[in-house]
């Protein structure tokens, strides 16, 4: 059941100078990776054209997600946010604590246009 089950409390890691892209899966059809930021970092700013990616924010109460074209939403925990395939999208933790989000991708392989 390793493959199956997977306790994100034991993956999340922290860098004070950079944001954590943790692996959690990879199987033949989806991905996903946790992401854990101190207050102030960010993830950049890009696209997957050939894949939809969803965000499920596990920890955080102030970011600000990136939906491309100028616009920014507020995010934080108990949200899920979809970047459909080609649409932009990246965050940055506005808040003064840890942000913590799992992405799950697919299909794969996945192609990352950084912006």
């Amino acid at each position: 059941m390793k493959d199956r089950v997977f306790n994100l409390d034991q993956l999340a890691q922290f860098d004070e100078n950079v944001p954590q892209k943790v692996a959690v899966y990879e199987s033949d059809k989806t991905l996903a990776a946790m992401w854990c930021l101190e207050p102030g970092q960010e993830v950049f700013l890009h696209s997957h054209p050939n894949a939809d990616d969803v965000w499920i924010c596990l920890q955080g109460e102030s970011g600000l997600y990136f939906a491309g074209e100028g616009q920014e939403v507020e995010i934080k925990k108990g949200m899920a946010i979809l970047a459909k395939a080609g649409q932009t999208h990246g965050m940055r933790n506005t808040g003064k604590e840890r942000f913590i989000f799992v992405g799950v991708c697919g299909p794969v392989p996945l192609e990352v246009i950084r912006l």
